[in-house]
């Protein structure tokens, strides 16, 4: 009987992300200023391939299917492993920071026609900027491509071993291309209600699953102190490890797909807002299914401990998971969830860079000619990193990741503060994740491998650094409109 009682917390934090959507949501949107009365680039410039109206459910499976890869399922997992704090991090990341940085960039796509991430971090941050962005974000996306190949070709070999994982990789493969050539409503847009349903019928099996099995889930009042095994510290490395269930830097590759759909800007807080917190409540089960499934977080860490160094630690804890608690047909089902989640990202990911190098080159995409020519090279390249380990693949996946958000939150605050709005908002999450990925990159193992100390320094004075640019930029703007009042 007393396990029962065991689940306040992660009851609350369901909760607290529901009345964050309600509440914190609806006042970034105020704060934005969405109006039904700006025409959306769907509206204004369709073109049957890219700039398509659809309705805002339909866009909001999309987008949520986008953004939910392995991160939600796979990051949570490993995430956990350092404690209850990942509880924190996932209600105040996924409230604060995603799901604010999703929206406004959303929106900031919708006000520029619909340009894509580098667009419009160039018009909010510079040229240069916007060069360097351009070229980290396609690799980025590419890297996501061929990080979620791998990871269903391996997945749909557990649950059909009969189909080896090379040919599994080259049915993703191929689907992949379709999905990047195809106008986004004949393939994306009718496939992606199917992937939904599966993700989100496997979230609710295994929450369903988590409350009548009395799930031992550890309390934040029993303390947060760092629990991973191999003693990394929480701060960078567990804010790097849960990603797309708090915030994520890919999200904002993928908003500029749906902001081309929209038919209006009211729509932008479901899509947007709404599709970050429904991904952290996903991360949320995940994190707590993983912690409580073998009795403990400890009791998870050691089962990973005897896995061999070489498998996919994740898939096998969660293939376990809903075996045991679903049954062969629930078990099934949620396996599929799992896999719909990684292929409706590596698809828009990569439909996202052909898009993105498309703008930047000027290069016009209604063609299906031209389309294959700039999709080629994207597929050669996804093919030679499918080469690459997936834990290797994974790790410089997961910073990278993050790296992107920081652009993205000082894009959204620069904005802000132009339109002389409430840019705290974005600015408190770009200081944060400003220091979280400068502090990553020294310390960690595929990093600098500086000492932590001197890391968290170098990390805290990169921030500062950050904080007095923007502060100076702002005392310049506030110079240069005195001097025209007094001129007037």
């Amino acid at each position: 009987m007393q396990n029962k009682f065991i689940m306040i917390s992660f009851t609350a934090a369901i909760i607290l992300l529901v009345l964050g959507y309600v509440l914190y949501g609806a006042f970034v949107e105020k704060v934005f200023g969405a109006d039904n009365k700006i025409k959306t680039p769907a509206i204004a410039t369709p073109d049957g391939v890219d700039y398509v109206p659809m309705s805002w459910w339909r866009i909001f499976l999309i987008q949520f299917l986008n953004i939910a890869g392995l991160g939600p399922i796979f990051g949570a997992i490993m995430g956990i492993m350092y404690g209850p704090a990942a509880f924190l991090w996932i209600v105040i990341g996924s409230i604060f920071g995603g799901a604010v940085h999703d929206y406004i960039s959303g929106m900031l796509s919708i006000r520029q026609k619909g340009a894509s991430f580098p667009e419009i971090i160039g018009t909010q941050l510079g040229v240069r900027v916007k060069q360097f962005v351009g070229i980290f974000t396609i690799l980025l996306l590419i890297l996501v491509g061929a990080v979620f190949v791998s990871g269903p070709a391996g997945i749909l070999n557990s649950i059909f071993s009969n189909i080896s994982i090379l040919w599994w990789s080259v049915i993703v493969f191929v689907y992949y291309l379709l999905a990047t050539l195809l106008p986004i409503d004949k393939l994306i847009g009718r496939l992606y209600p199917i992937f939904g349903f599966c993700l989100l019928v496997m979230a609710g099996g295994i929450l369903i699953a988590i409350y009548t099995n009395s799930a031992p889930i550890p309390e934040i009042w029993n303390g947060i102190a760092n629990q991973e095994p191999k003693k990394l510290p929480i701060f960078p490395m567990m804010f790097i490890s849960i990603a797309c269930g708090a915030i994520s830097g890919f999200h904002a590759t993928q908003s500029p797909l749906m902001a081309r759909c929209v038919k209006d800007e009211k729509t932008g807080r479901r899509v947007f807002y709404g599709a970050m917190i429904v991904e952290g409540i996903i991360t949320l089960i995940w994190a707590a299914a993983g912690s409580s499934f073998y009795g403990s977080i400890q009791g998870l860490q050691e089962y990973v401990a005897t896995l061999p160094p070489t498998a996919n630690k994740a898939a096998i804890v969660v293939k376990a998971i809903s075996d045991n608690w679903l049954g062969v047909f629930g078990s099934f089902i949620a396996m599929l969830g799992v896999v719909a989640a990684p292929i409706t990202s590596g698809d828009t990911a990569l439909r996202s860079a052909r898009l993105t190098i498309a703008d930047f080159l000027k290069f016009d995409q209604k063609p299906i000619k031209n389309r294959l020519i700039v999709s080629i090279p994207i597929f050669l390249a996804t093919f030679i990193l499918l080469q690459i380990n997936f834990d290797i693949l994974w790790r410089y996946l997961a910073w990278s990741n993050q790296t992107l958000s920081v652009f993205t939150l000082w894009a959204c605050t620069v904005y802000l503060r132009k339109e002389n709005k409430n840019y705290f908002i974005t600015l408190i999450p770009a200081l944060f994740m400003t220091c979280v990925c400068t502090t990553y990159i020294f310390y960690a193992p595929e990093g600098l491998r500086l000492p932590y100390n001197i890391s968290v320094i170098i990390g805290l004075v990169t921030t500062i650094i950050f904080l007095s640019i923007f502060t100076l930029k702002k005392s310049e703007k506030l110079k240069v409109i005195m001097e025209k009042v007094r001129g007037m």
